[in-house]
């Protein structure tokens, strides 16, 4: 799983803005798979996986075909994966009540932020939902975690920044 995190991190991280459909549908497999793990524990793992692919279609076709509630599903997404990680950062794995209170407020938060900052917003929250999803991957220690996370973020912010401004200068003016 961990080549699927580095792959789905990378893509998060340096093109989450550019391919907005494809991100979304990439954090609607993430959420499917995390809430799948939870939800169905003692059942094949194929099953979770097929449900974690589905839900990241459906999130898929959401952004193409409706483009404003994908926004809103993807901010939610989003804001709740890293509140709950970095809630992990600080050495601690929230469970039950707390891990729900987590997605939910850090949803809530995510969606309003896109919502309004549609394209720094999307770049921020796909960088950190990127370096988060490598950094988990790549298994390091406390200190050298946040080191790269850190360092990850601010290289997906900076590199998502630079493509959006040159699509911008790229397309005619209206």
């Amino acid at each position: 799983m961990a080549t699927i995190d580095l792959i789905l991190g990378g893509i998060l991280l340096l093109l989450g803005r550019k391919f907005f459909w494809l991100s979304v549908g990439i954090l609607c497999f993430i959420a499917g798979l995390n809430l799948a793990t939870r939800l169905l524990a003692g059942r094949p793992q194929w099953i979770v996986l097929v449900v974690a692919i589905l839900a990241g279609f459906i999130g898929a076709g959401l952004a193409i075909f409706l483009q404003r509630l994908a926004i809103a599903v993807a901010g939610f997404l989003a804001g709740g994966y890293i509140l709950i990680n970095l809630v992990g950062l600080l050495g601690s794995t929230p469970t039950g009540a707390l891990y729900w209170v987590l997605l939910i407020v850090g949803g809530i938060f995510g969606a309003i932020l896109v919502t309004a900052f549609f394209d720094w917003a999307l770049i921020v929250l796909s960088s950190l939902t990127g370096a988060n999803l490598i950094v988990e991957a790549m298994r390091l220690a406390p200190p050298g975690r946040a080191f790269w996370l850190i360092l990850l973020i601010v290289v997906g912010v900076v590199i998502q920044a630079i493509l959006m401004l040159r699509d911008q200068r790229a397309a005619p003016a209206a």
